[in-house]
């Protein structure tokens, strides 16, 4: 496991901002050798702390835009259910993030479509037809004044 010391954090801050920044300038950033940067750099893939490095989509430009989070309550609470509905979702391509929470629903999901009928057909004709399913609440994005996700 790499060493998280204050100068791998700050390596790590300055790749979440900028994936393809050069090792020289990360390492000007930081205050190392590029030499030393980039074995640091190395060390962190190889220690799974930097799992990738992804292209950042504006979802808007490629004609869709639409965002919309969903919270999933299940009818069923079992090991079988879970697994089904986990299943389902990972080859909806809507879904861009589904995560098991902790609460008065079990799932989270994060979707993206091109527009409101296109959210409308996948929330009925996907997640409205799926077994598991109990309950589906929708909080629509209307803007993101903050989004950090690569």
């Amino acid at each position: 496991m790499a060493k998280l010391d204050q100068i791998n954090d700050h390596i790590l801050r300055e790749l979440s901002r900028d994936g393809r920044i050069s090792n020289l300038e990360l390492a000007d950033r930081v205050g190392l050798s590029p030499s030393a940067c980039l074995r640091r750099v190395q060390d962190l893939e190889r220690a799974g702390v930097i799992k990738g490095y992804r292209a950042v989509l504006d979802r808007s430009a490629m004609g869709g835009g639409f965002t919309a989070y969903i919270g999933v309550g299940l009818g069923v609470h079992n090991k079988a259910a879970q697994e089904a509905f986990e299943k389902a979702v990972a080859h909806a391509p809507e879904v861009r993030e589904c995560h098991n929470i902790t609460g008065t629903i079990e799932y989270l999901l994060r979707v993206e479509c091109a527009d409101l009928p296109s959210y409308k057909r996948f929330h009925t004709d996907v997640l409205g037809t799926l077994p598991q399913v109990r309950s589906l609440t929708s909080y629509v994005v209307m803007g993101s004044p903050k989004d950090e996700r690569a």
